[in-house]
């Protein structure tokens, strides 16, 4: 499960239970023990790049306008 934060980038929270802490040496959820799947883990890579170009684009947007 992707969900976005309040600064609006993605983070990755358990599909059994919703929490967001994992140990990433077991690749567990922390509160259930749930494994992270390997979709899950594919869908949060692609959020976060996803984010990184949005924040890029838009701090690109934004020094064109002030210059």
């Amino acid at each position: 499960m992707i969900f976005t934060n309040p600064a609006g980038a993605p983070e990755l929270a358990c599909d059994a239970c919703g929490c967001r802490w994992f140990d990433r040496m077991n690749g567990t959820c922390y509160e259930c023990g749930t494994p992270v799947a390997p979709e899950a883990q594919e869908e949060f890579r692609l959020a976060v790049e996803a984010y990184v170009a949005a924040r890029r684009t838009a701090q690109v947007c934004a020094g064109a306008s002030t210059a």
